[in-house]
């Protein structure tokens, strides 16, 4: 499918770069159009590497890469975000729009990020990808003591969540259903919680049992 993406820095990277190497088509996009064009030309040859033909990742401007995208991933910095939705046009309307961010700061429950994409979008938002540091989707694949890292999707629209289940699993993860876009905020402050004990030095994942010992 044809994937664009609102964002050209290690987000855009790490997963762009898995996505055209599982032979999508990738436009990133920016605010230094040259340093887009670098960063896309970097990313095709990293795809190159693991798969002989690989579609050439291209940079464009906002609206471009809005426009090209069947779906559009939007990962850029919070600060910006209304503005770089604002230059990308009408275009996200009625498609389905991964949103990768998280808050910067203290996260405020009163102010969701997926909302507020939606609203500014018109488009099918699905929260997904916001709970591991960008290395981990460098990974080929990110499976951890013989696992599969489980990606939770909190969303609304049944076409767009099938999307973003193929791009979960092109990367060799397993999709997990979180819910409607009303609870992407949990997944928003779970984020923040987990952040605040890794950089603690707390092991993070050790503070759920296994589902067999999860009263389920």
């Amino acid at each position: 499918m044809r994937i664009g993406i609102l964002g050209a820095g290690g987000m855009a990277d790490a997963l762009g770069t898995q996505w055209a190497r599982a032979g999508h088509e990738v436009m990133i996009s920016g605010r230094d159009a040259s340093a887009s064009a670098a960063r896309a030309a970097t990313m095709t040859a990293e795809a190159a590497r693991t798969r002989t033909e690989v579609v050439g990742v291209r940079a464009g401007s906002w609206a471009e890469a809005a426009a090209f995208g069947e779906v559009v991933m939007v990962a850029v910095r919070q600060a910006g975000l209304a503005g770089v939705l604002a230059s990308a046009g009408g275009a996200l309307r009625g498609k389905p729009v991964i949103d990768v961010a998280n808050a910067e700061g203290p996260y405020d429950p009163a102010r969701p990020i997926a909302p507020l994409i939606r609203d500014l979008t018109g488009g099918h938002v699905v929260k997904a990808f916001n709970l591991c540091h960008v290395d981990v989707w460098r990974l080929t694949p990110p499976v951890f003591d013989g696992r599969p890292l489980a990606v939770p999707l909190c969303g609304d629209d049944p076409a767009a969540l099938a999307a973003v289940r193929t791009l979960v699993a092109d990367l060799g993860c397993t999709p997990v259903d979180g819910g409607g876009l009303d609870r992407a905020m949990l997944l928003e402050a779970t984020a923040a919680f987990m952040i605040g004990l890794w950089f603690g030095g707390a092991d993070a994942q050790a503070v759920l049992p296994p589902l067999a010992y999860s009263g389920a």
